[in-house]
């Protein structure tokens, strides 16, 4: 059998998904990416799905520490997860755009955006070029309540 893999591209990309920043703290070092691999995997416990590429910086941190937040953007927030989108050399750089506080779990909850939960790790898949983690919600911040972000509506693509 041979895949056809224009037409694997087509069809991933056409699953849906929402743009959040996940926020990862290790000491005094603090830093975030867009993510858009994420999904709710349970109601009880609440749990998030996420998809992270392995060799990134958070990745590691998320592995060390065993813990993440997810930000959830408003739809107006385009330019916001752009700032998250790119590899930067400056770990942090990217919250000098992104005002937040730290959560009760110490990680960072963006002030500007619709909220944010704070996650526990609870099981993870290495396999491929992304690690699939899985994070019981242990608490959450609601600032308010719009439309969030989604990626459909960027012009952006990200999968296949």
């Amino acid at each position: 059998m041979t895949l056809d893999l224009e037409a694997k591209k087509t069809l991933l990309r056409k699953i849906p998904h929402g743009l959040f920043i996940c926020g990862v703290a290790e000491g005094d070092v603090v830093n975030g990416f867009t993510a858009s691999w994420v999904t709710q995997g349970s109601f009880e416990p609440p749990l998030v799905v996420m998809a992270v590429k392995a060799d990134s910086t958070s990745n590691g941190m998320i592995q060390r520490t065993g813990r993440f937040s997810l930000n959830v953007l408003a739809s107006d927030q385009k330019d916001l997860a752009a700032v998250f989108f790119k590899p930067q050399a400056a770990v942090g750089g990217r919250f000098e755009a992104a005002p937040y506080e730290l959560g009760p779990l110490g990680l960072p909850i963006l002030k500007d955006g619709l909220g944010g939960v704070e996650c526990e790790l609870v099981g993870q898949l290495a396999h491929g070029d992304h690690t699939v983690f899985i994070g019981e919600v242990k608490s959450s911040k609601l600032h308010r309540d719009a439309p969030a972000l989604e990626l459909g509506t960027t012009g952006w693509q990200y999968g296949g």
